[in-house]
């Protein structure tokens, strides 16, 4: 594995219907992501999370160790197939917690849960980017979570808005190196 590559945490609702616009955005993000050299990181379960992980594993670029994901449960009973690395932690939702600590979040849809990990992200001073699309990333995309100013080097902070996955990796390459700087993570 090559431990220069960035993680990238995907988020969002955990459950979806099938071929919806989330899904298709989730499981497109996730083949992108790692299309662009990046590791992807979720919640291990169904939904985006699935959708993600299933993109990321169709990438060319794929190799084992790529896929990680963070389980609510004690056990893999409920993993995904598409998780190369699966971290049971018994924490229920305060995993959202660990998810949060990747070096950028990426938010597609989703419900108090992906509220909360977009929140743990910003208060552990990560870059967050928002998919705008109904749920909280459409919601907050584009502002900040709170007034406070995090970074002196980004006055323009805020969650990121992304119109589809494409802008994603756009952002992901225009503030990764700010943040991860900002954070003395480079």
């Amino acid at each position: 594995m090559d431990k220069e590559k960035a993680i990238v945490a995907v988020v969002g609702d955990g459950i979806i219907e099938p071929g919806s616009p989330k899904e298709l955005l989730a499981e497109e993000l996730g083949r992108r992501l790692i299309d662009h050299g990046y590791r992807l990181l979720t919640g291990g379960l169904g939904g985006v999370m699935a959708a993600a992980a299933r993109g990321a594993r169709s990438s060319s670029r794929h190799t084992s160790g790529d896929i990680i994901g963070i389980l609510p449960d004690d056990d893999v009973v409920e993993v995904n197939p598409w998780i190369d690395i699966a971290v049971p932690t018994g924490l229920g939702h305060g995993r959202n917690a660990i998810v949060a600590h990747a070096d950028a979040i990426v938010a597609v849809g989703g419900g108090a849960g992906t509220l909360s990990e977009m929140c743990f992200a910003w208060l552990h001073d990560r870059l967050v980017i928002a998919l705008a699309c109904p749920g909280w990333s459409g919601r907050v995309a584009g502002a900040p979570l709170d007034e406070r100013k995090r970074f002196e080097s980004i006055p323009d902070d805020q969650v990121w808005r992304a119109s589809d996955p494409a802008q994603v990796l756009i952002l992901l390459e225009d503030h990764l190196s700010r943040y991860r700087a900002a954070l003395d993570l480079s």
